[in-house]
C-alpha cells in the first residue's frame, strides 16, 4: 500500500442485511462478503434467486465482492471418498453462488485440527502428507470451477495455532486461485496458547494473504466482537497490513452486524483505517 494510505474496511453480512448497510458500502465502495452460502437449506433451494437479489441490492457497488463458502460439517480432510464428494459438491455450489453474485473470492475453512504445541506444526509423523492429499482431492475440482468463475478460494485459519501447515498446503497446490486468510480473533485465541500473534500471521502469509476477517475477542472464546471490545492489538495488526505490497480484503465479521458502524469508527478514529 502507498505511503500514508489507510486501508479501507469492508464487512461480512447476509443478503437480508444489505439494505441496512448499503449506503456505507457504496459511498465508500467497500469490499463486501455475503455469507448466505453457509446455509445448507439455501443451497438445496432457490439460491439463484437469493444471489440475484443480492446483486440487485448491490447495484452501484464497485468494491470487491466475495462470499463465505459452506463449511458446517464439511472437512477438507476425510479418508471417506463419499464425504470427499459431498464436500466438493458443496464447494462447487458456493462458487456457483459467487458467480451469480459477481463475487471474486470465497472463504473456505482450514482443514487442519492442530496437533502438538504451537511451534511444532504438522509433520510427516502426524499425517501431514495424507491430509495434504485429502485436501487437494477436494480442492482441485473447486479450484477449476473457481478459475472458470474468475474467483479465488481463500483458506481461513480456524483452529490452526501456527501458519506453517496452511503455507505448506498453498505451496503444495501452487495455484493462483488459492490464497490464504487470517481471522484475527482465531489467531489471537491461538496466541493465548503460545502461538503467533495476529500481526505475526499477517507477516508470515505475506504475498499469499488475500483476505482478513476483523473481529475482536478476549482470547477465551470466538467472540466476533466489534474492534475495541476485546484485547487484540490493532496497532500492531495494521502496522503489519501496512507493510504489505498489496491490498488484502479487510472484512469486519461481527456476530452483531448492527455493530459494524461502531467497529469501523473505532479503527478510523485511531487513524488505522478508512
Amino acid at each position: 500500500m502507498g505511503d500514508g494510505e489507510r486501508p479501507r474496511i469492508g464487512a461480512a453480512m447476509m443478503i437480508s442485511m444489505l439494505a441496512e448497510h448499503r449506503d456505507w458500502l457504496i459511498e465508500g465502495q467497500r469490499d463486501v462478503e455475503i455469507q448466505d452460502p453457509v446455509v445448507a437449506d439455501l443451497l438445496d433451494g432457490d439460491w439463484r434467486s437469493a444471489a440475484r437479489r443480492g446483486r440487485d441490492l448491490l447495484d452501484g457497488h464497485r468494491g470487491r465482492r466475495g462470499v463465505h463458502g459452506p463449511f458446517d460439517g464439511l472437512t477438507l480432510c476425510s479418508k471417506d471418498r463419499r464425504i470427499q464428494q459431498v464436500v466438493a459438491d458443496r464447494l462447487r455450489q458456493g462458487i456457483e453462488f459467487a458467480a451469480e453474485l459477481g463475487a471474486t473470492h470465497m472463504v473456505v475453512h482450514s482443514p487442519f485440527l492442530f496437533f502438538g504445541g504451537p511451534f511444532l506444526p504438522h509433520s510427516p509423523a502426524y499425517d501431514l502428507g495424507a491430509q495434504l492429499d485429502q485436501a487437494r482431492t477436494v480442492l482441485e475440482p473447486a479450484l477449476r470451477a473457481a478459475a472458470d468463475a474468475d474467483c479465488t478460494l481463500v483458506v481461513e485459519g480456524i483452529f490452526d495455532k501456527h501458519p506453517s501447515p496452511l503455507l505448506t498446503l498453498a505451496a503444495s497446490i501452487d495455484s493462483p486461485r488459492l490464497r490464504l486468510s487470517v481471522d484475527v480473533g482465531h489467531a489471537f485465541i491461538g496466541h493465548q496458547g503460545g502461538g503467533p500473534s495476529p500481526d505475526a500471521w499477517v507477516r508470515a502469509f505475506g504475498p499469499l494473504l488475500e483476505h482478513v476477517h476483523l473481529q475482536d475477542t478476549d482470547g477465551l472464546v470466538d467472540r466476533h466482537w466489534a474492534p475495541g471490545d476485546g484485547a487484540i492489538n490493532w496497532f500492531a495488526l495494521f502496522e503489519a497490513i501496512g507493510a504489505l505490497s498489496h491490498r488484502p480484503r479487510l472484512i469486519l465479521e461481527l456476530k452483531d452486524r448492527s455493530a459494524i458502524p461502531r467497529g469501523w469508527r473505532y479503527l478510523v478514529e485511531r487513524g488505522l483505517a478508512s
